[in-house]
């Protein structure tokens, strides 16, 4: 009965005008930068984190959340109809989808991809609603050292899971702690980092490196691609999938469901793990495996669901711990402390409105999804023949309008466009940026959270294997640095990316 209550507070913020509208835009807008290939949702909400300085807390994180699981839902149209995944989770729906659609099927694999998706995403609401209240008391028993013991834990386990050379994702993950020590130090009102430049005295803002790292980057790396898009828009067919595919298809959707809510709680892990791994599973346990690749429903209606799922409860650890457990995650933590939001397990108990009403407008959004993609498909497919060079100049120069009307300071739209040359070439030496992000954003509060616990503990550092959390915490960081070091696990990691 205490859930309902949750979600009738909930019910009541969400209900209103303008944040039904702000819902609205979120997933309208995830889905147009879902089905533009080149622009994906780290890139978009670094884009607008400036706008939403002034709306209401509420109305920001409901419209920014809908742009990450709107995403997921317009990636799979690119997928299908170009062969061109929108975004990065909808990798695996190129194999069959676009199989499917130069079979005539394209309407069949698009109507399994949205209405599966709608179902995931269902789900995964109700997992964190579920799995909200007592997380939340447990997280309350949290102290310093746990909290520093539990961010150790999540940025070696994004390690782990990242995708590429274990040893550059560890140097990224180093790299952002770097960028996040610059400015002044909080206890000694020492500066650190500065180099002499009185802009970098309060440290790198949050929205320069990331829409730089990631908007900027994308742009460059998008401009010396080779376009050449043969859009399957003629023949796309009834929406509906008949019997059959529905027969093939609710096992898939029931699995992925299932797989993507456990993955997106995995740092790291999200929907583009859990698309990936639903592929894989479906392909293990098909009867007729050869079928995958060559237009198998299965192959889009498990990895679809999942990736929905994924990227909900994602969001389970940044309500309930304050931790971000994915590049996205770390932008919605930065759009949280903006509005003056501590993220942690305190605001359920002193924001309750503002915690339910983001969790109902979820469950909103994905119907909201649902009747805009099926109706619009037309639409999308004739916006996927726009070339992006025309596309670029606007989006850059929103990018640079954004990160100047933050402070108005020329100097930030400078260091922004740097970050951009070094995301850049991030990609060009084949380094993920999402771990830099993460060291980023945990860098200081992890620093915060040594520093107090060892005030408290007087400065003896056996606090953090005295306390049992803690204790069992690092323990968990430690088998995940053995299972790093083991090479058996290590190359099944690189084939399992590979793959």
């Amino acid at each position: 009965m205490e859930l309902f209550t949750h979600l009738n507070i909930g019910l009541d913020a969400v209900f209103t005008l303008s944040n039904l509208g702000y819902c609205f835009l979120g997933v309208l807008l995830g889905t147009l930068i879902g089905v533009l290939p080149g622009l994906g949702p780290v890139a978009t909400i670094a884009m607008l984190l400036p706008v939403t300085y002034g709306l209401p807390p509420l109305s920001a994180l409901i419209m920014l959340s809908g742009i990450y699981y709107g995403a997921q839902y317009g990636g799979s149209t690119t997928a299908i109809l170009v062969n061109l995944p929108g975004e990065s989770s909808s990798v695996v729906t190129c194999l069959d989808g676009y199989a499917m659609a130069r079979q005539g099927r394209a309407g069949a694999a698009l109507g399994v991809a949205a209405l599966g998706s709608f179902f995931a995403g269902t789900v995964a609401t109700l997992v964190i609603a579920a799995a909200a209240a007592p997380l939340a008391e447990l997280a309350l028993k949290f102290g310093p050292a746990e909290y520093f013991s539990l961010m150790l834990l999540g940025l070696i386990a994004a390690v782990v899971l990242a995708q590429g050379d274990v040893f550059k994702a560890v140097a990224m993950v180093v790299l952002g702690l770097v960028f996040g020590l610059v400015g002044t130090d909080v206890n000694s009102g020492v500066e650190r980092f500065t180099f002499g430049i009185p802009e970098l005295a309060d440290g790198i803002s949050f929205v320069v490196l990331s829409m730089g790292i990631f908007g900027i980057a994308e742009i460059i790396v998008n401009l010396e691609r080779v376009e050449h898009r043969d859009v399957f828009a003629a023949r796309v067919g009834s929406l509906l999938p008949n019997r059959e595919d529905m027969r093939l298809s609710w096992k898939p959707v029931l699995r992925g469901t299932a797989l993507g809510s456990l993955l997106g709680i995995l740092p790291g892990g999200g929907a583009v793990l859990s698309s990936f791994s639903s592929y894989t599973l479906e392909k293990r346990l098909a009867a007729d495996p050869a079928r995958f690749g060559k237009g198998a429903i299965e192959g889009v209606a498990g990895p679809e669901a999942a990736n929905n799922a994924g990227a909900q409860t994602s969001f389970i650890p940044l309500l309930v711990m304050g931790l971000p457990s994915n590049a996205v995650m770390a932008l919605m933590v930065g759009a949280m402390m903006i509005h003056g939001i501590v993220p942690g397990p305190q605001v359920m108990t002193e924001r309750p409105a503002l915690f339910w009403g983001l969790i109902v407008s979820m469950w909103i959004g994905n119907l909201f999804l649902v009747l805009l993609n099926m109706p619009l498909i037309g639409l999308w497919t004739r916006l996927l023949k726009v070339p992006y060079r025309l596309l670029y100049p606007v989006i850059l120069l929103f990018c640079c309008v954004g990160v100047y009307s933050v402070n108005n300071s020329a100097f930030e739209v400078g260091l922004t466009l740097f970050f951009g040359v070094l995301g850049y070439l991030f990609v060009k030496i084949r380094c993920e940026p999402a771990p830099l992000l993460l060291g980023f954003v945990l860098g200081p509060m992890m620093e915060e959270n040594l520093r107090r616990a060892m005030l408290l503990a007087r400065g003896d550092i056996s606090v953090f294997v005295t306390r049992p959390i803690s204790l069992t915490l690092l323990i968990a960081a430690a088998l995940l640095l053995c299972l790093l070091a083991w090479p058996r696990a290590r190359r099944t990691r690189d084939l399992a990316f590979q793959e």
